[in-house]
């Protein structure tokens, strides 16, 4: 969607983040503690009632009689039975509810939203959605008299607070939240059915992968049972900002370490942690090397990519915050170990390999276990530009049609956790290229925080925070292996390092002997890992033995994160640990 107020809708997002953060988030936590769930859904109940004349005329003025209808019973019930609307009898009688409203009727009469606006206070719209929220406020009754317009302002905060933990845990964990929600927006606004047709053949790795979006925290409050803390770090002179969940008594110590531009409050690394505190196990999750907040706050150099120094800032970051947490709970904190996710699982497998040449004041682990880590980095990089190359087998004329309809599809699959992976409706192009888009984003994420640090001249088109899309859209043309060779080599070639040494350090078979040696390592993974070929899966097993290595047939990249059989091979792999 068009953005051409950009400075000033980022403008208005900052500020409405503050009201968010600030004021909607805790007073909503109180007032969730206070209002018990039955009140706050009867409130919910009662606003749909009162605002039926706006389903009703719009219903209408779409030709859509039965749904007119079926509003107009439902309301009668609920008004009569259920107490003027306080209770959902209609529901409970299996009536037929049907949503209708300005945005839906202008969207019927054939208006196309065309620009994204930021509204104060309401956040993400545009103008078709912006004049269809004024309509729908004027075909509100409540709002033509005084003492009503009160609870109708009540109604909206009851609504608002019930998603607002995880509105801020999203914002907070995403690099650029502005773009992520006008992304969602674009797609989510649209009133239309995408195409649900898989024209090809499916692809099994690709599609099993897509599971991540299925991986989540059980607990709703979970993150509100960990505390966020930070700590100064001596390589950088800033602080590092972490989240830990601590059990009451002596416990192990697991230090999570997520995968490629993955947030310390990313779904993944919650779920894992949440699992591991279940288990008895306090936690600490942290962010990637290669998100724009590690970046800013722990990195020694200007841009991640070379092994040697992207795990040693890992590695006294975690020091760091060893040092403090035993510092506040002497006594309480057992064995450490180190769980990596993807590239976070080749960190903990590089660390335990160079354990012996740390240095004697950084932190060592018990324990070290990498789940679905690559063994080769280039071949990696290889994967992740053939899948944003993927939608080139689409006819040029159809291409960016067979694009948005591949995320309209994503951003309607409202519950995507009720869906078998052999239903999901992707074929393997669409697969590969909405698990390239998701790895585009975090390196134009990763580009453009070092490029505001550290310009190394390579970016034609000026950087601003204010209005960043055509610098976003130079960013969008860099593949993987161009940030290696455009960026990351020439600014570690000033620095002695080699496209050899590259190639070397990021190539678990650089260490097989380390590692072959190191007892303390487990690696659960996936057979169909796309990052994985077979020569790699052999090697593994070579390495590691079936005692230090669990393989699952399928699975995907991180697909079966959280199923049953993968969460009992992360606890077995810690078992032991005091």
């Amino acid at each position: 969607m068009a953005d051409p107020l950009e400075p000033l809708n980022r403008g208005l997002w900052e500020v409405n983040r503050g009201l968010l953060a600030g004021v909607i988030q805790p007073t909503g936590r109180a007032y969730r503690t206070v209002v018990p769930s039955p009140v706050r859904r009867s409130i919910r109940d009662f606003t749909r009632n009162v605002t039926y004349p706006g389903r009703c005329v719009n219903h209408i003025l779409q030709g859509r009689w039965a749904g007119a209808g079926e509003e107009s019973l439902r309301f009668l019930c609920n008004t009569t039975v259920g107490i003027g609307g306080l209770f959902d009898v209609a529901t409970r009688w299996k009536l037929p509810k049907s949503e209708a409203d300005f945005a839906q009727t202008f969207g019927h009469w054939g208006w196309v939203p065309q620009t994204y606006v930021v509204l104060p206070f309401l956040g993400p719209s545009d103008e078709c959605h912006a004049l269809a929220f004024a309509a729908d406020e004027a075909a509100a009754p409540w709002n033509y008299a005084e003492p009503y317009r009160l609870a109708a302002s009540g109604s909206r905060y009851n609504q608002v607070t019930e998603q607002t933990d995880e509105q801020m845990r999203l914002i907070r964990s995403t690099a650029d939240s502005y773009s992520t929600v006008k992304y969602i927006w674009t797609y989510t606004s649209l009133h239309k059915s995408p195409d649900w047709r898989s024209m090809g053949a499916k692809d099994t790795p690709t599609l099993q992968t897509l599971n991540v979006a299925r991986i989540s925290y059980q607990n709703q409050n979970f993150p509100q049972l960990g505390r966020e803390m930070s700590v100064r770090l001596p390589s950088t002179g800033r602080f590092m900002q972490f989240n830990c969940w601590l059990q009451p008594g002596r416990a192990p110590l697991v230090y999570i370490a997520p995968g490629l531009g993955s947030h310390r409050l990313s779904l993944t690394a919650l779920s894992v942690a949440e699992h591991l505190y279940q288990k008895g196990f306090s936690v600490v999750t942290t962010t990637s090397v290669f998100h724009p907040e590690f970046m800013e706050q722990a990195s020694t150099a200007a841009l991640p990519a070379y092994p040697p120094v992207d795990c040693q800032d890992l590695l006294v970051g975690l020091t760091a915050i060893d040092r403090l947490l035993e510092h506040k709970r002497p006594g309480l904190l057992g064995d450490r170990a180190l769980v990596g996710l993807s590239l976070g699982g080749f960190e903990a497998l590089y660390l335990a390999a160079r354990e012996n040449r740390q240095d004697a004041g950084l932190l060592r682990f018990d324990r070290y276990v990498a789940i679905n880590t690559p063994v080769r980095l280039d071949y990696g990089v290889t994967c992740i530009d053939r899948f944003n190359q993927a939608t080139r087998a689409w006819p040029p004329a159809e291409r960016q049609f067979l694009a948005n309809n591949a995320l309209h599809k994503v951003s309607t699959m409202r519950d995507l956790s009720a869906t078998s992976t052999s239903d999901l409706p992707f074929d393997g192009i669409e697969s590969k290229f909405l698990i390239g888009l998701t790895f585009q984003l975090v390196l134009r994420d990763a580009l453009f925080s070092s490029q505001s640090r550290h310009n190394l001249g390579v970016l034609r088109t000026p950087i601003s925070h204010w209005r960043r899309e055509p610098c976003y859209q130079e960013i969008l043309g860099y593949s993987y292996r161009d940030y290696f060779l455009k960026f990351a080599a020439p600014y570690y070639r000033q620095r002695g390092v080699q496209l050899s040494d590259f190639q070397r350090e990021g190539n678990l078979m650089t260490y097989a002997n380390q590692l072959q040696s190191q007892r303390k390592i487990r690696v659960i993974t996936n057979r169909n890992d796309f990052l994985l070929t077979p020569e790699d899966n052999a090697w593994l097993q070579s390495t590691l033995g079936s005692a230090r290595l669990k393989t699952f047939p399928n699975g995907g990249h991180l697909g079966n994160l959280a199923n049953r059989p993968v969460q009992n091979a992360l606890t077995g792999a810690l078992s032991g640990l005091k």
